[in-house]
């Protein structure tokens, strides 16, 4: 292999033998995971079993012993969480601030806002305050802020867990166009039907352990072990 392609096939974002505690409970234990350009990554797993914790450490939003290693220092990253934060401020002006804090050049401000609420459906709503919006508009303006920022890796957190049937199919219909656009994507999701509809590759995480890491066809083909069985079927017991 070239030195050009070895450099095209790194990963963006590596973890190697990362765990993180918080107090006596382990939340990650000794994971390594390789997240490359291109990758659609669903997150699934128990409740409790580290999906949460993963995200973070990926995003670099936890302490942890191990290493966590980037493609390059300023990979462009955002994340977008189950219930999304939105500032006492308009839809458009939520996204002049996360332009701001991504130091984006403040010429581009104008055509980066038009264009990231209109790739969500919401051109129309840009002097809404966006704490008025519906869940599932708070949760598309979540998404166009992230857009706007134009990362290399966008990761979310149960991105339609609190939404509708109607509002969790447009988030879905999004988050695939973001993905055919290039956009590297992981998600966690408890919804195995989303996992296997919107990934290319699925993750199992189970007690803070990595269990299974597979395409997503091989992943729900698998020949899995009997608590991993249960889980798919839904007969598992949530952790606390």
């Amino acid at each position: 292999m070239s030195g050009l392609q070895g450099m095209a096939a790194a990963p963006l974002v590596s973890l190697r033998d990362v765990s993180v505690r918080f107090g006596e409970v382990a939340a990650l234990k000794r994971v390594s995971v390789d997240v490359r350009r291109g990758d659609f990554i669903a997150l699934v797993g128990p409740n409790g079993c580290g999906k949460t914790t993963l995200l973070r450490a990926l995003h670099g939003l936890l302490r942890l012993s191990g290493e966590r290693v980037l493609a390059e220092p300023t990979l462009a990253q955002a994340m977008v969480f189950q219930r999304p934060f939105m500032m006492r401020l308009t839809a458009a002006n939520n996204l002049r601030l996360a332009l701001l804090l991504a130091r984006v050049p403040r010429a581009e401000w104008s055509e980066r806002i038009a264009l990231a609420l209109r790739r969500v459906g919401m051109a129309e709503l840009g002097e809404r305050p966006a704490r008025a919006l519906s869940g599932g508009q708070q949760q598309r303006l979540a998404l166009a802020r992230a857009w706007a920022v134009q990362p290399r890796i966008l990761f979310l957190d149960e991105p339609t867990a609190s939404l509708d049937p109607s509002a969790k199919k447009e988030v879905e219909a999004l988050l695939t166009g973001f993905a055919a656009d290039g956009m590297t994507l992981v998600m966690s999701t408890h919804n195995l039907g989303q996992a296997k509809r919107l990934a290319k590759r699925v993750i199992y995480l189970d007690a803070g352990e990595i269990h299974l890491d597979l395409p997503t066809e091989a992943f729900f083909n698998a020949r899995l072990d009997a608590r991993s069985e249960q889980f798919l079927k839904g007969e598992m017991e949530w952790q606390a």
